[in-house]
């Protein structure tokens, strides 16, 4: 039989095994692989740390991840330093994760290689997206630290290459915690200005530590928005960071930058002793052919007195021409005038002669058709008493008084009998 005061209940136990787990075994750093990976909405992290003969479950809180710059994944080898304990709830012995470093590879690098991976993923490193530097800017401006060598050097540079240029410096912090966001305003401020054809991102060599506020996501963005082109030159030849993979062009030092952001002014003056020499020569060419036209036109103009006898000599042959055809034109007039004159003449005459047959037709027509032709034949026209030619005997009465039309004169004659046919 069991003593009831020895009997634990579940909660109990695991309270027990839990402090005796807390005090007895020491924080520790443990190795291994990443595997069931979660990431709730809280931000907090579980997994479990695995190798070819165990695994423990993990606990990785929120505020403990703040100085992990990478990302944990599964299949990830990292070290973990954590605080063992037992989850009550589920049974489950587990490690509460306080800090994270991958194996092998370091912290940094790794946060490094997935942000680049990230970004190039989006495009933001594509050749395509890169602006066009200008080839003689009038403006260049510098975000850098006005304390630092960077700064002199690049004036120095500039002053040397290209003195024509100005050069404005937006100073802003390199380094530290927060640093990014220091110089995420200068180059905001830069950017908005619009007084710079170019902007130089710079500073001096350094540890990775020291170069991380150029790693960082939100600068990388910034860069990537900037409508102003941007020169990227941060630490050494050797140095590589996020801001020279977004920048439009990436310079190994500063130095490099203010050469690359300006055309060299002795070559520019070699070109111009270039174009000067070609100008001028093709100024000579152009003055031997104009001097080789005029000796030409020399050759060819003549004596001003001569061209005036030639003109005169021309003008007399125009004047005897213009004599002769008046001439032969008048002969012409008079022959055609005669012709015409005795055209009309025939004409008018036929017209005539035509008009007199017409006529006598006409008479001869009108006498054959006259009521006087036929009244010399016998015929006579009879009127009545109001002087209207009579057609039928029905119009006149017995003593009615009627006038008859003869050949050669008029009778009256009073009606004593009418007769019908």
């Amino acid at each position: 039989m069991f003593n009831l005061d020895e009997v634990y209940s579940v909660s109990d136990f695991l309270n027990l095994c839990r402090n005796s787990v807390e005090q007895n075994i020491p924080h520790c750093w443990v190795q291994g692989e990443i595997s069931n990976l979660s990431r709730p909405s809280s931000g907090h992290c579980y997994f479990s740390l695995k190798d070819s003969k165990g695994q423990i479950r993990c606990a990785f809180f929120r505020l403990n991840q703040r100085k992990v710059q990478f990302s944990p994944e599964n299949g990830m080898s990292v070290v973990i330093r954590g605080a063992p304990t037992l989850y009550e709830l589920r049974g489950d012995f587990q490690l509460i994760v306080q800090q994270m470093e991958p194996a092998g590879v370091g912290n940094l690098q790794i946060a490094f290689d997935q942000l680049k991976n990230k970004l190039k993923a989006e495009g933001l490193f594509d050749a395509q997206n890169k602006k066009n530097l200008p080839v003689s800017p009038k403006t260049i401006g510098v975000i850098s630290s006005s304390s630092g060598a960077v700064i002199r050097d690049i004036i120095h540079v500039l002053k040397t290459r290209y003195p024509f240029s100005n050069i404005l410096l937006y100073d802003t912090k390199v380094q530290g915690e927060d640093a990014y966001k220091k110089i995420i305003k200068a180059l905001q401020i830069a950017d908005n200005d619009k007084r710079c054809d170019v902007l130089i991102l710079a500073r001096g060599g350094g540890s990775m530590e020291d170069l991380w506020s150029f790693n960082e996501e939100e600068l990388a963005r910034k860069i990537f928005a900037c409508a102003t082109p941007i020169i990227s030159s941060i630490g050494h030849e050797t140095d590589t960071t996020i801001a020279d993979f977004v920048a439009d062009v990436r310079a190994p030092t500063p130095s490099a930058a203010a050469v690359i952001a300006t055309p060299d002014r002795l070559a520019i003056i070699n070109q111009a002793t270039k174009l000067r020499k070609q100008l001028q020569d093709s100024v000579n060419q152009s003055l031997d052919k104009i001097r080789l036209s005029l000796e030409l036109l020399q050759v060819r103009i003549v004596d001003p007195s001569q061209q005036l006898q030639r003109n005169a000599q021309k003008l007399d042959e125009y004047e005897f021409r213009l004599v002769r055809q008046i001439k032969r034109a008048h002969q012409l007039y008079q022959s055609q005038l005669k012709q015409l004159n005795i055209r009309l003449h025939n004409n008018a005459e036929y017209f005539l002669k035509d008009q007199a047959n017409q006529f006598t037709n006409k008479v001869n027509r009108l006498n054959l058709l006259s009521p006087l032709n036929t009244l010399s034949r016998g015929y006579s026209i009879t009127h009545d008493k109001d002087g209207k030619v009579l057609l039928s005997s029905k119009r006149i009465n017995l003593g009615d008084l009627i006038k008859s039309q003869l050949h050669d004169g008029k009778v009256t004659s009073k009606v004593l009998k009418k007769e019908d046919n």
